[in-house]
């Protein structure tokens, strides 16, 4: 009876051990995932954007940048399948539309002297969700080593009625 009695005396004081361990180890945790996020930012406001405009006139035009970098992140904001003058070119044509898309932001990974080896992040914007999902496999000509993280998105229309995908990107700079 005695044993039982110290068991049950024991246990409460056993789970507040185990529980103040756990609450300490999580605060280790906690902390130093809060000075790397620390760093990140600092490292982030600490340097100057480059801004890049892939469309010079017709970004001014309509007030965007089609590309920023901030330390060794690149943000590439959506891509739609439009000429240097911004009218829409394949329309009606799933797939070209998606080339036409890489082929821009290829330009612009260039800029920064970067592949998409280095492309971290992909969001697919679409108008046609099955176009997306039958044409998916053309990826395999960009992304040779591995696919980004990212989201494939359906959206009810894009910048332009003609536009049936449009795509943004972040990319890590490779270290030289």
């Amino acid at each position: 009876m005695k044993t039982n009695v110290r068991l049950t005396t024991l246990k409460p004081l056993l789970l507040a051990a185990f529980f103040m361990t756990m609450a300490s180890c999580n605060q280790k945790a906690n902390t130093t995932v809060e000075s790397k996020n620390q760093a990140s930012r600092e490292t982030l406001t600490s340097e100057k954007p480059d801004y890049f405009l892939l469309r010079p006139d017709l970004e001014k035009m309509y007030g965007y940048t089609q590309a920023v970098r901030i330390g060794n992140i690149v943000k590439i904001g959506g891509v739609i399948s439009i000429d240097e003058k911004g009218n829409p070119i394949s329309k009606g044509d799933f797939k070209q539309q998606m080339k036409n898309c890489y082929n821009s932001i290829e330009k612009v990974l260039k800029h920064y002297n970067c592949t998409f080896d280095d492309v971290v992040l992909e969001n697919l914007y679409t108008t046609s969700m099955s176009e997306l999902q039958k044409n998916a496999v053309y990826r395999h000509e960009i992304y040779k080593d591995h696919f980004p993280t990212g989201s494939w998105i359906g959206v009810k229309e894009l910048g332009l009625p003609e536009m049936m995908i449009e795509i943004e990107i972040e990319a890590l700079i490779p270290e030289k």
